[in-house]
């Protein structure tokens, strides 16, 4: 492993720029080697990092030289300057603590969605991943679940009976069915059947253990045509069953997975769980909570389309 070290020395009264430039050195992840030398392991991101900041330090009339360390003994020890397991058990630590909160539903998920954003902020710095990573992921994937299940009763287990390939002509102007009070992977369900599979589906809503209607096609519920597979959501089946999956679709799955399951978060995550939370707490009828969720989803699928 090579190393890239920033030796900078800073004139005595940028007090202002002194500051700054320490938060984005500690936001990269760089650690302190002594006074004035920091190290990142080498990386294009990095060595674009390390010039930029002493482009800034130079137009503050500092200094600032950008190395490279090769591979030598006395580097082996700077892969512990990058121990993130400290902060890794600080995070599960407050998982825990949330866990035990008899706080409101609300609270309970914008707190997790805090939590989730401090796990991504420490996995972004974690340039040596191990055990503690996969810890707090696992926990935190968990906690998702768990506050999932209580936001929407009923949420199907996951099946491994094989994903059929289907023709949307056989599944037209047909009447499909699913639990009410629809959430993200339903919500996305409905959006991607009545714009790529029926364009003239009517949808029912029941409560289970209410049976779903036998003439109309079940999904996102156990024993539905059309539910969680595996590690799969249904929005994430309905793709493969009909051949769905264009790199646009693809990236708003893994979207609807997060969201539904937990896991990676996509960058847009946290702001569509807000809308999507919004219009849910605001309309209390299923047709029209589907009805405004389609232009989220629309909007989603033009943004992925228009960057690739």
């Amino acid at each position: 492993m090579k190393y890239l070290l920033l030796i900078i020395s800073l004139p005595t009264q940028t007090t202002t720029e002194r500051v700054r430039l320490w938060r984005s050195l500690k936001a990269s992840g760089a650690a302190v080697l002594r006074d004035g030398v920091y190290v990142l392991p080498e990386s294009d991101a990095a060595l674009q990092f390390f010039n930029e900041t002493a482009l800034q330090i130079d137009k503050i009339k500092g200094s600032a030289y950008v190395l490279e360390v090769a591979e030598h003994s006395t580097t082996a020890g700077f892969e512990l300057l990058f121990d993130r397991s400290a902060d890794y058990e600080t995070l599960l630590q407050d998982i825990a603590e949330l866990r035990r909160s008899d706080a409101e539903l609300t609270q309970q998920f914008r707190l997790l969605r805090k939590l989730r954003k401090s796990f991504k902020s420490i996995s972004d710095i974690d340039f040596f991943p191990g055990s503690a990573k996969t810890q707090a992921d696992a926990a935190l994937t968990e906690m998702e679940r768990m506050l999932n299940k209580r936001l929407t009763p009923g949420e199907p287990d996951a099946v491994s009976l094989g994903i059929e390939q289907l023709s949307t002509q056989d599944f037209q102007a047909q009447v499909w069915a699913t639990r009410t009070r629809p959430w993200v992977d339903r919500m996305a369900c409905c959006w991607l059947i009545l714009r790529f599979i029926d364009p003239q589906a009517r949808f029912l809503w029941f409560t289970p253990p209410e049976p779903c209607p036998k003439h109309a096609i079940g999904f996102d519920f156990d024993g539905a045509r059309f539910s969680h597979h595996q590690h799969s959501v249904t929005f994430e089946v309905l793709l493969q069953s009909f051949a769905l999956q264009t790199p646009a679709l693809l990236r708003l799955a893994q979207l609807v997975h997060f969201l539904d399951v937990g896991g990676s978060a996509p960058e847009e995550a946290f702001g569509v769980e807000q809308i999507l939370w919004g219009l849910r707490n605001k309309l209390t009828d299923d047709d029209q909570l589907v009805l405004a969720s389609h232009a989220v989803f629309d909007a989603l699928l033009t943004s992925f389309t228009e960057k690739g």
